[in-house]
């Protein structure tokens, strides 16, 4: 049986760090994954980020409240579903996701979680599992699924190599650069297609 696995942001949604800069007009928040490989250091740097700047969860969910998901990614991951199973491995927040995956008609997703004290102060963050999107591909290989993986960032490397198939989409061209085993495919079109090699 075949799964495909996607990252969220960037693939489906747009980054939603960078739509809160751009809200807030925060520059400093910008910065993703596509930028920082090391994910621990990225989330210290944003929640500190946010405590100097005193916005709270509901700052951010107001924000993604707002936001759709990228043109012709609904349609394509209707098209996906159709042919096969589709499951979103994502290091965004169960706080975060809620609208998004409404507007994506409800995928699987797999992500991590916020930290917030009373008063919706940003106080941490709790992974669903360390290094969670090449042990869900791992997992999912071990009970016989085929997988396929696709991300942007630097954090679906590892999923991306522990499947059996697999390309960055949408991704910036450093991460095309220190990656030329990966394809990388930019439009949803293309996407498909990939993917349909692979099913």
């Amino acid at each position: 049986m075949n799964l495909v696995c996607l990252d969220l942001e960037g693939v489906l949604v747009p980054e939603i760090w960078i739509a809160v800069s751009e809200a807030t007009e925060i520059r400093q928040l910008r910065r993703t994954t596509r930028d920082e490989p090391d994910y621990d250091k990225l989330m210290n740097y944003r929640i500190d980020l946010l405590k100097k700047n005193n916005l709270k969860l509901h700052d951010i969910q107001n924000v993604i409240s707002s936001m759709e998901p990228l043109d012709g990614a609904v349609e394509f991951a209707a098209a996906l579903r159709e042919k096969t199973q589709l499951v979103i491995l994502s290091d965004t927040f169960e706080q975060f996701a809620k609208p998004l995956m409404a507007k994506l008609s409800w995928p699987v997703l797999f992500c991590n979680s916020l930290l917030t004290d009373a008063d919706g102060t940003v106080t941490g963050y709790k992974l669903r599992q360390q290094d969670g999107k090449k042990e869900a591909v791992k997992a999912f290989k071990s009970i016989n699924m085929r997988v396929f993986a696709a991300g942007d960032s630097y954090n679906d490397l590892a999923m991306i190599r522990e499947a059996h198939s697999g390309c960055l989409f949408l991704a910036p061209e450093q991460i095309r650069k220190d990656c030329p085993d990966l394809k990388c495919v930019d439009t949803f079109a293309d996407f498909l297609c990939e993917i349909e090699k692979f099913l």
